[in-house]
């Protein structure tokens, strides 16, 4: 995911108003995310280690380590036990993506720092790019405009039947912001909704299964959107697949360690599966080959957050979290 067109250093100007708290931004190199930056530098002093190249990150964290009390994740960095470490004075993380895999939770935990999320800010554009990818694989939208372009159409006839939305049985792995927001769209579709989570939500209507095998054998289509954790890696796994059938459908818009890709390409190449919609995979950029032959699999490059609105949302969201705990406020995003 990037949120401009590159890398140039150059192009983010940073407040240096000693006045202003300070903020650290943490990225990689190749990494700017200019629409918050430019929202960020009119209220804080940001420190960006990536505009003193020629300083060593942990020299350049060592000078400020006692002033910073905020960071800002730009992306996917990580934030790990060593970086916390460089920080003594920290507070506060504040996350720019929905989930937080790449944050060590459990060391902020043990020193006392806050860790802020996207919050809503991504759910109704991810949910929309899931059902989206569910059309398209259902529909074979991509394949069927690539047989009209490579002109087969006139020389072969019509193309193959495709397969309805409606009456599908979907079942959602994870029913959080996201999860909640393609139930809700799928249902409009006649879908017949149920879901798998960490824990049963009372307040919920859609039928509960407490495992993903369960989820799947009741199943006709498998979309995944919860979190990356230890648990949860690899939560769609070979029984999974097998459980959902060879006319069976994965949609994932979570994260691709979600899904044991290894098993999805065997299944997807050896036709013991129906399709796939992919948004993210185990080692992005890197998408397996095997899949980029298969008419049945939509793959896209871990896009679905990423509309005008949404990066929006997230910078006002971001820049409100800073000013509730500067304001000693509570926060509007936290993760518990």
């Amino acid at each position: 995911m990037a949120f401009n067109g590159g890398s140039n250093e150059d192009e983010i100007l940073i407040n240096d108003d000693n006045d202003l708290p300070s903020i650290l931004i943490h990225r990689n190199p190749a990494f700017n995310f200019l629409p918050l930056t430019n929202l960020l530098k009119n209220h804080f002093r940001l420190l960006d280690p990536h505009q003193s190249p020629d300083l060593p990150l942990h020299s350049f964290y060592s000078r400020h380590a006692h002033s910073v009390r905020a960071l800002v994740i730009f992306g996917l960095c990580p934030v790990t036990e060593d970086t916390l470490r460089h920080l003594p004075s920290l507070k506060l993380v504040v996350g720019s993506s929905a989930g937080i895999d790449h944050v060590d939770l459990s060391a902020c935990r043990l020193r006392g720092i806050a860790v802020t999320d996207a919050g809503k800010s991504f759910a109704e554009d991810v949910a929309d790019f899931a059902v989206a990818l569910l059309l398209d694989v259902l529909r074979q939208v991509s394949a069927a405009d690539r047989y009209v372009r490579s002109g087969l159409w006139h020389s072969l006839g019509e193309y193959p039947l495709g397969s309805k939305i409606g009456g599908k049985k979907v079942g959602i792995v994870g029913l959080g912001r996201i999860g909640l927001e393609v139930a809700q769209r799928l249902s409009a579709f006649g879908c017949r909704v149920s879901y798998t989570s960490r824990k049963q939500k009372p307040s919920m209507l859609f039928p509960y299964f407490s495992n993903v095998c369960e989820l799947a054998t009741e199943s006709d289509i498998l979309i995944v959107c919860c979190s990356l954790t230890t648990e949860t890696h690899h939560i769609v796994s070979k029984d999974v697949m097998k459980a959902l059938g060879k006319k069976g459908v994965i949609i994932n818009v979570g994260r691709g360690g979600l899904v044991d890709e290894q098993e999805l390409v065997h299944f997807l190449t050896q036709g013991e599966l129906g399709g796939a919609g992919l948004d993210v995979f185990e080692n992005e950029p890197d998408v397996p080959k095997e899949l980029y032959g298969l008419d049945n699999v939509v793959l896209s490059p871990h896009n679905a957050v990423t509309t005008q609105a949404s990066i929006e949302s997230l910078s006002l969201l971001v820049l409100e979290n800073l000013k509730a705990f500067f304001s000693d406020k509570p926060l509007l995003s936290p993760v518990s």
